[in-house]
């Protein structure tokens, strides 16, 4: 039987192991370790950038994958335990195989299987736990620094203005006590013009989205400066203004007035849930409040940033209430077409989402599914660029629960 003391063996000999290891050796150092907690035949499943399909890690060929099952999120055991985040058991040849999520805080990245010759007691649990959870961090760690991870999680050829977009991108999911953020972005392999942002410092999570005139390469360097440029701005503690103006600035002086982005930039008071935004020609924020109610948020807007067309920049504020819910998108959300020229619209956009988190789901596979309705609705391939960010405040007080898929211990998402 499995102690605590082997769980323990395990990790610290797989910790250290690890220090000095590639993405690509990952497979062989988990196996070997996982024995030593009484886990055989550990294998684990990446999902692919768009989420629909998990792909295993071999360790062999130029992907990391040769040889290796490719499963579909949508129709096997393994998704359901990828889109859950619940702990799955079945039978398998006289073994009993149990499927696990594997995430980086709340980043969804894959599936980890074990199999156990006994049905597993507390210890055996604990083990296959932690081993899921040091499985996140080491994928995390290895991954930036590996093609074949970037080969093993792309169905399609990259382009090289979404190229860039996902190298400067934050991770799509992220939760702590006090917000849940959520972002997707289509069509992921030929993105140009879009961009979503968020950070924390202190008290404050700091919200943008991006949409850069055109849909080519230089839509995309557009959307890279002017993302940049607020980073720099904001981690000089500038205020949203500020960074507005620098944005405006740095595309003048690189595209002179031929290029421009339109944007939402935003900061929330964690602690009061006071918002704070401003709007560069964009949609206007969504606020749905109760999981029922919506409006959008109004405030008058200033020009795109770069076409230094000098209208005044208004800095507007609302206060949220515990559970509310923003969405910042892109038009390539709202306005997708189908066969006879019908939208996807805004009132389905907002209706999908109440829907779907009143089915039970988290954020994160809440946005997968909206993303797979829009590109459904367009069949299959997107003319624009289409990009949504669900932030949604816990609560005042900061002591809502929320689990490491974004879901509040009460059972409410």
């Amino acid at each position: 039987m499995t102690s605590l003391e082997d769980s323990a063996r395990m990790l610290h000999a797989l910790l250290r192991s690890s220090h000095l290891s590639a993405f690509e050796e990952l497979p062989a150092l988990i196996g070997s370790h996982a024995v030593k907690a009484g886990l055989h035949r550990a294998r684990f499943y990446l999902a692919d950038l768009q989420e629909v399909v998990l792909r295993e890690v071999t360790g062999l060929g130029s992907d990391a994958g040769q040889g290796g099952q490719e499963l579909r999120i949508d129709a096997t055991l393994a998704g359901r335990v990828f889109t859950s985040g619940r702990t799955h058991t079945a039978t398998a040849d006289g073994h009993i195989q149990h499927w696990l999520a594997v995430l980086d805080g709340t980043e969804r990245l894959g599936v980890l299987s074990v199999e156990t010759v006994h049905t597993p007691d507390e210890h055996i649990r604990t083990a296959m736990e932690d081993l899921a959870s040091l499985l996140g961090m080491l994928l995390v760690s290895k991954r930036h620094h590996s093609d074949s991870h970037a080969r093993l999680t792309r169905i399609n050829p990259m382009s090289v203005s979404a190229e860039m977009q996902w190298t400067l991108m934050p991770p799509r999911t992220f939760s702590n006590k006090w917000v849940t953020i959520a972002a997707a972005m289509e069509p992921a392999y030929a993105t140009a013009g879009d961009a979503f942002d968020y950070a924390l410092a202190g008290d404050t999570a700091h919200l943008a989205v991006f949409d850069a005139m055109g849909h080519d390469t230089s839509a995309g360097l557009t959307a890279n400066l002017a993302m940049a440029t607020c980073r720099s701005q904001r981690r000089q503690g500038k205020g949203l203004v500020e960074a507005r103006d620098a944005i405006e600035a740095n595309l003048m002086e690189q595209f002179t007035r031929s290029r421009y982005a339109t944007a939402v930039l935003a900061d929330l008071d964690l602690t009061s849930g006071l918002l704070t935004w401003i709007n560069c020609g964009h949609h206007p924020p969504v606020l749905i409040r109760g999981r029922r109610w919506t409006t959008h948020l109004g405030c008058p807007p200033t020009h795109p940033m770069g076409t230094g067309l000098g209208l005044p920049v208004t800095l507007c504020r609302e206060h949220l209430e515990p559970g509310d819910q923003l969405l910042l998108y892109t038009d390539g959300i709202v306005e997708a077409r189908d066969d006879q020229g019908r939208e996807f619209g805004h009132d389905r956009f907002v209706d999908f989402i109440i829907r779907r988190q009143a089915d039970g789901l988290a954020t994160p596979e809440t946005l997968r599914r909206l993303v797979h309705a829009v590109l459904d609705h367009h069949n299959g391939r997107l003319n624009d660029d289409a990009t949504v960010l669900l932030c949604e405040w816990h609560g005042e007080s900061g002591t809502t629960a929320v689990d490491q898929h974004g879901r509040e211990a009460n059972g409410r998402r």
